[in-house]
C-alpha cells in the first residue's frame, strides 16, 4: 500500500479567502459570528446569526465557467485552486487522467434552491427556470464545478454526508492513493450560509438561540451555556498524493495520512452515538499503526449541541482519558458543515507545523457532562506529532481521520 502525504492546502472561510488570514483569527481569538441582517424577515426562524465568508475572486474563472456555480462552488473552486498552487502543480499533471478531485457538501446551493422554488411556485410554472440552475442545485454540484473549472480529468466523485461530507472526501481520497488508482486528488468540501439552512437545523432543535444580540458568545462548543450550533460557510481543500510520486516532484510535504475510518452508529438519525464515535475514532487508530498514547492534539467535532457534545466527550475520554488536549475551532467560525472537517484539518496541520494549539473560543465554564478530558482554554505550546480530527454528522455518520508529521513514527 502506498503512503498518502498532503501536499496543498486552500480555504476559503468567515476570516478570509486563504489560510493564512483563518489562522489570524484563531491566533487572535476573533468571533466570526454576526447577527444576520434580513433574517427577521423568515417566520419562525429564532436564530438569527451566522458566520459568513466573503465572496470575491472570483473573477479568476471565466464567465462561461461560472455560470454553472453557486455560491458553494465559487468558494470550492477557489480553494481548490488555492491548494493546487501551493502544491505547485504543473498543467500537465493537474490534466492528466492520474489526478482527480472529490469534494462534498450538504446539499446544492440553497440559494439556488430558494430561488427555483420562488421562480416555480407561485404559478407552477417551470418554463421560467434557468438550466444553469440545475447545476448549482445538484449534489455534486462542488465536485463537477471544481473538475470543469480546474480542468481535471481523472476520479470525479462527490461525498454528501452533510457535516461528515468533505473528511470523507479526504478518507476515500486516502484510500484511492493508497491503493494506486490515482497518483493525486483535490479532496475536500464547500457550504453556503442560508436561512433555509439554519432553518433545516432548527427544526431539529439543533440551533443557537439565546445569542442573537451577542452573536459573537456563541456557539460555545462543550460549555454549560451552550445552545446549540451556528452555520458558517466557506469551503476547505487539501491537495493528497502519493509519497513517492510527491517526492518526486519536489513538492512540499504538511503532513501524512496514517489512517481512515467511516461508520454508522446505527442507533438513531439525529442523537449522536458515544459508541459510534469511539468505534470510529479506536477504527482510525487501530489503521494508523499507532496507539492512543501517542496522539498529541485532538481536533473535536464540537458542534456546540447539547447532546452531541457530550457524546463526543464521553467517546473521547473512553479513549484517550484526559490525557491528549482537545480542542474545537466552530467557536470562531461557526459550523461550515460540509466544509469543517477540510477546513479544520488545515488549520490542524497547521498548528502542527506551528507547534501550538489554539483553544475553543467561548468556552469559559466546561460542562459536567463534557468533563474529564484535557480541553484547551488557553493557548498551549506544545510539539504535534500525531492528529486526530472527528467529524460526526446527523444520519449517524461518524469520520475520524489520523494525520502525523512525515517521517514521526
Amino acid at each position: 500500500m502506498k503512503r498518502v502525504v498532503i501536499t496543498g492546502r486552500g480555504v476559503v472561510s468567515p476570516f478570509g479567502s486563504n489560510l493564512t488570514s483563518l489562522m489570524d483569527g484563531l491566533e487572535k481569538s476573533k468571533s466570526a459570528v454576526l447577527r444576520m441582517p434580513g433574517w427577521e424577515e423568515y417566520k419562525g426562524l429564532n436564530s438569527l446569526v451566522g458566520a459568513p465568508a466573503e465572496l470575491k475572486g472570483e473573477n479568476a474563472f471565466p464567465r462561461k465557467i461560472r455560470r454553472s456555480m453557486g455560491r458553494l462552488s465559487v468558494f470550492a473552486a477557489l480553494a481548490a485552486k488555492q491548494a493546487a498552487e501551493e502544491s505547485k502543480i504543473e498543467e500537465g499533471l493537474l490534466k492528466s487522467r492520474r489526478l482527480g478531485c472529490i469534494m462534498g457538501s450538504t446539499m446544492g446551493s440553497a440559494e439556488a434552491m430558494n430561488e427555483a422554488f420562488e421562480i416555480m411556485l407561485p404559478n407552477h410554472d417551470l418554463s421560467q427556470l434557468s438550466s444553469m440552475g440545475f447545476f448549482k442545485c445538484v449534489s455534486h454540484t462542488a465536485a463537477m464545478n471544481v473538475a470543469q473549472a480546474l480542468g481535471v480529468r481523472g476520479y470525479v466523485m462527490a461525498t454528501s454526508a452533510a457535516c461528515a461530507s468533505s473528511l470523507q472526501a479526504l478518507g476515500l481520497g486516502y484510500e484511492l492513493i493508497r491503493s494506486g488508482r490515482q497518483d493525486v486528488l483535490l479532496c475536500g468540501g464547500a457550504e453556503e450560509l442560508h436561512p433555509i439552512v439554519t432553518g433545516i437545523f432548527e427544526i431539529l432543535f439543533a440551533t443557537s438561540t439565546h445569542f442573537n444580540d451577542n452573536a459573537w458568545l456563541t456557539p460555545r462548543p462543550f460549555d454549560a451555556r451552550r445552545d446549540g450550533l451556528v452555520c458558517g460557510e466557506g469551503a476547505g481543500v487539501l491537495v493528497l498524493e502519493d509519497y513517492e510520486h510527491a517526492r518526486q516532484r519536489g513538492a512540499d510535504i504538511y503532513g501524512e495520512i496514517a489512517g481512515y475510518s467511516t461508520c454508522a452508529s446505527g442507533t438513531h438519525l439525529s442523537e449522536s452515538s458515544r459508541e459510534g464515535m469511539r468505534a470510529c475514532m479506536d477504527n482510525a487508530i487501530q489503521d494508523s499503526g499507532l496507539k492512543p498514547e501517542q496522539v498529541d492534539y485532538i481536533s473535536a467535532h464540537a458542534t456546540a449541541t447539547i447532546q452531541g457534545d457530550q457524546a463526543e466527550a464521553e467517546a473521547i475520554r473512553d479513549i484517550f482519558g484526559d490525557r491528549v488536549p482537545v480542542s474545537g475551532m466552530k467557536g470562531y467560525i461557526g459550523h461550515t458543515l460540509g466544509a469543517s472537517g477540510a477546513i479544520e484539518l488545515a488549520a490542524s496541520l497547521e498548528m502542527m507545523s506551528r507547534g501550538i494549539i489554539y483553544p475553543t473560543l467561548n468556552l469559559e465554564d466546561v460542562d459536567a457532562s463534557c468533563s474529564g478530558i484535557a480541553h484547551v482554554q488557553t493557548p498551549l505550546e506544545k510539539e504535534i506529532k500525531v492528529v486526530v480530527k472527528n467529524s460526526f454528522a446527523f444520519g449517524g455518520i461518524n469520520t475520524v481521520l489520523v494525520c502525523k508529521k512525515l517521517d514521526a513514527y
